[in-house]
């Protein structure tokens, strides 16, 4: 055997990579074994590929897909670094948004360890009982776009903000006149392209140059409402409460459902983060 002909066990001990994996990524034309003996014909991995096997095994332990480490290679082998940044940058964004979601569950499950366990009653403490208000139309600066439900929010809060801080609105005295609120047009939860609206109560006379973005009046709703105090996944314990009470008081829930933004994620932590929810609702 050749010092350059290294058996799967081996690589295996040296790249730290099962054999199972090895195999797949040979089926997946990740990591072929270079060497041939001219007598048996049995492949070996070579000194060279050590350095390929820790790059997949690297890049395996960074959340990127087989798919993706294939084209990052191939990008490699061609000098395309700048492909292989971007294809970085965007994995970190999905990390830091993965980091998110991970601190929400802790936050929960803390609280639920409060509570021994009882997880459900953590979340009716969060909510208060559900109240029949009668809300009145309002004028607002409004938004829709699909998108996901953080990013599209987040981004679409953004842009009214900076609409309605512009300079020429400041100047015509533009004035926010109550809480941020998102609008649900669809009758389904969508974990991509929902269909998101953001509006924001303004008073004064009001100039927008986004075409996508709207100066409008609001009808006027009765509805259930609720206050949801909590990490923004755990909503949805105000929502349970909102069609229970509908239910038990033959109400018919209507749409859009509309979501009031009391204070700032980036101003309280997400224990003190405070949500209304408010559904219109019509006899039956």
């Amino acid at each position: 055997m050749s010092v350059d002909q290294i058996p799967i066990g081996k690589f295996s001990f040296m790249t730290r990579l099962s054999q199972k994996a090895l195999r797949l990524y040979d089926r997946k034309g990740l990591l072929v074994p270079e060497a041939k003996d001219p007598f048996t014909g049995y492949r070996y991995y070579t000194v060279s590929q050590l350095e390929q096997g820790m790059k997949i095994k690297t890049l395996c332990f960074l959340g990127f897909s087989l798919e993706e480490i294939s084209l990052f290679l191939d990008a490699e082998s061609k000098g395309d670094f700048e492909y292989i940044g971007t294809g970085f940058r965007k994995r970190l964004a999905q990390t830091r948004l993965e980091i998110g979601q991970l601190q929400r569950i802790e936050g929960i499950l803390q609280g639920a360890c409060k509570h021994n366990g009882k997880v459900m009653e953590l979340f009716k403490m969060s909510v208060t009982e559900p109240v029949i208000k009668e809300i009145p139309e309002m004028r607002v600066i409004s938004k829709r776009e699909k998108g996901t439900f953080v990013a599209t929010i987040g981004k679409l809060i953004g842009e009214i903000c900076t609409s309605v801080g512009s300079p020429e609105n400041q100047r015509n005295r533009v004035k926010v006149t109550g809480p941020v609120m998102f609008l649900c047009h669809d009758e389904e939860y969508k974990e991509i392209g929902a269909d998101i609206e953001i509006a924001m109560p303004v008073s004064g006379r009001i100039s927008v140059e986004d075409p996508k973005m709207e100066v409008k009046t609001l009808p006027a709703i009765r509805a259930i409402s609720v206050v949801y105090r909590g990490p923004y996944p755990g909503v949805e314990a105000g929502y349970n409460q909102i069609f229970s009470y509908a239910k038990e008081n033959n109400l018919e829930t209507l749409s859009p459902d509309r979501e009031l933004y009391f204070n700032n994620p980036e101003e309280v932590s997400e224990e003190e983060l405070m949500t209304e929810i408010q559904v219109p609702i019509k006899e039956k």
